[in-house]
């Protein structure tokens, strides 16, 4: 059947130009990881198109993102890239069948916009960057014009008779193992380069001994951990800590060449300290409790911490810098990390007297890097976003009215404060607890004021006091626990906190953005 026949070949050629197109997508990122590997890391295409993406998301999508994929986001992003890609690929191959220059041009144009997304990134190191995503672009778009050129109709000798429109099969296999080849070498010659990079961070890390405190963390009271299954640890372990950050790369920071410049407004005396610097001072060891501006009510972004680190506020003063209620000049101080994440703190709160540090160590040995080795800021009582600034290397002195950081551009609050919250840890919704005393227990937090009271209420009825367990400071969270008496059906169990102000936890509900979420944290039971 003539119609059948011409369709199987269209349908088989339209798989050829696929393939081609695939094959040129997968040496154009190929070869751009290896140049990305010669220049920087972290200027790969993937990377850099995936961190401009992010940079152009809405606030509410990416609240979105973060409540739905949790500290995936990043994997479903790059994912969600490399499949775009290969479809963008496919078709430019098919259309390469007919229009070998088009379809190549396509491959440079995608190469183009890549090297203008990492010329736009913050920390962006100039033309350079761009150039891997150029590099492959390049590669790939003369893999796309060879291949698509051995899928091109061979016609017969002259004075023979045959098909004209038949090719090379062999050619066109020939050249697509040989190009799969040297792609697939050229990706691992990358990948080997990129670790390479890193193992000077690595093995700097490996090095560093902490120096013991000159201020050690007060001893916990006994009874800070409540003896109820299902409670989260007082102490959360660095694995299980949370991370929400924008770095489709995590840095890696060498700490022997790490440095931290403060400048800036009313700097009498800029100052750039190493790390030895740093760790020759005295240093402060703290328990705080950091919680991420994009924690829905009741949600997983918050954790308690033994940091080390110097007292920012010393570093400061030494700089010669005064709050704004001594007269001080600067109302913000802007931390940039090496990756051009830019972060907006009060000056006024940063000096008050708080437990604010740079901090080098995490729960008794050095940072993690997906937590800021070699140094990271933090501040309690102020949303992450605003203060905890991983990878950090610059401090200037500023003013809100003068600069607005990455997440003020993008619609967040300049000034968060973290809201008093309680979490309903144990029982789980939807749990089916039996009938009898059921323990029901959680944390509660409102840094820099501390928990006071917290209530549990049981449908529409009365608040009742849970029982709380002894507070370590301020700036960490509290747990509590309550003994309910069930009864059999169908329960919803809610949670309020009061601040060491007096404040009762807001039953308003609201969402992340822009300063961070309210209400009560509830959850429905079924006792059989």
């Amino acid at each position: 059947m003539p119609g059948v026949s011409s369709f199987r070949n269209t349908l088989s050629r339209a798989c050829l130009g696929a393939s081609a197109g695939l094959l040129a997508g997968f040496t154009a990122l190929a070869v751009a990881e290896l140049a990305a590997a010669l220049v920087r890391p972290a200027a790969g295409p993937v990377t850099v198109v995936g961190g401009a993406v992010i940079d152009r998301t809405p606030a509410p999508v990416k609240d979105f993102a973060i409540r739905t994929f949790g500290e995936d986001d990043k994997f479903v992003l790059q994912l969600g890239i490399l499949v775009l890609l290969g479809l963008f690929a496919a078709c430019l191959g098919v259309l390469s069948l007919r229009h070998r220059r088009a379809g190549a041009a396509g491959v440079l144009l995608f190469g183009i916009l890549g090297g203008v997304a990492a010329l736009s990134r913050p920390g962006s190191a100039g033309v350079a960057d761009a150039l891997p995503s150029v590099v492959g672009a390049v590669a790939g778009a003369a893999v796309l014009y060879l291949l698509a050129g051995r899928t091109a109709p061979v016609r017969p000798p002259t004075g023979e008779e045959g098909p004209t429109s038949t090719w090379s099969r062999r050619g066109f296999l020939t050249a697509a193992t040989v190009t799969a080849a040297a792609a697939t070498g050229a990706g691992v010659l990358g990948r080997a380069l990129t670790a390479r990079h890193g193992r000077g961070a690595v093995a700097s890390r490996a090095a560093l001994v902490l120096p013991a405190p000159a201020s050690p963390a007060p001893a916990l009271p006994g009874g800070v951990q409540v003896k109820v299954a299902g409670i989260s640890p007082f102490t959360t372990p660095n694995r299980d800590f949370y991370r929400v950050d924008t770095a489709l790369v995590v840095p890696k920071v060498d700490a022997d060449t790490w440095r931290l410049r403060i400048h800036g407004k009313g700097v009498a005396r800029p100052r750039t300290y190493t790390l030895d610097d740093l760790l020759s001072r005295p240093l402060v060891e703290r328990d705080i409790t950091l919680t991420c501006v994009s924690n829905e009510v009741g949600g997983p972004y918050v954790g308690n911490a033994r940091w080390l680190g110097v007292r920012l506020a010393d570093l400061l003063t030494e700089c010669g810098v005064k709050p704004p209620s001594e007269g001080g000049p600067a109302d913000q101080l802007v931390a940039r990390s090496v990756d051009g994440m830019t972060l907006g703190s009060p000056v006024e709160d940063v000096m008050d007297g708080r437990d604010a540090l740079l901090a080098v160590g995490m729960n008794g040995e050095p940072l993690p890097f997906e937590h800021g080795f070699p140094v990271r800021m933090l501040v309690p009582g102020l949303y992450g976003y605003v203060s905890a600034c991983k990878w950090i290397e610059d401090i200037e002195l500023t003013t809100f009215d003068a600069y607005d950081p990455y997440w003020v551009k993008r619609k967040w609050a300049r000034e968060a404060p973290i809201k008093t919250q309680a979490r309903i840890d144990t029982p789980k919704p939807f749990a089916r607890p039996e009938v009898g005393t059921v323990m029901v227990a959680g944390v509660a937090w409102a840094q820099y004021r501390g928990i006071s009271r917290v209530e549990v209420r049981v449908d529409d009825g009365v608040w009742q006091d849970a029982e709380l367990a002894a507070q370590d400071t301020r700036d960490t969270w509290r747990q509590w626990s309550f003994r309910w008496r069930t009864t059999p059906g169908g329960h919803t169990l809610t949670v309020r906190a009061t601040d060491g102000t007096g404040q009762v936890q807001t039953e308003q509900r609201a969402r992340t953005v822009p300063d961070g979420a309210s209400g009560r944290h509830s959850v429905f039971v079924t006792v059989p």
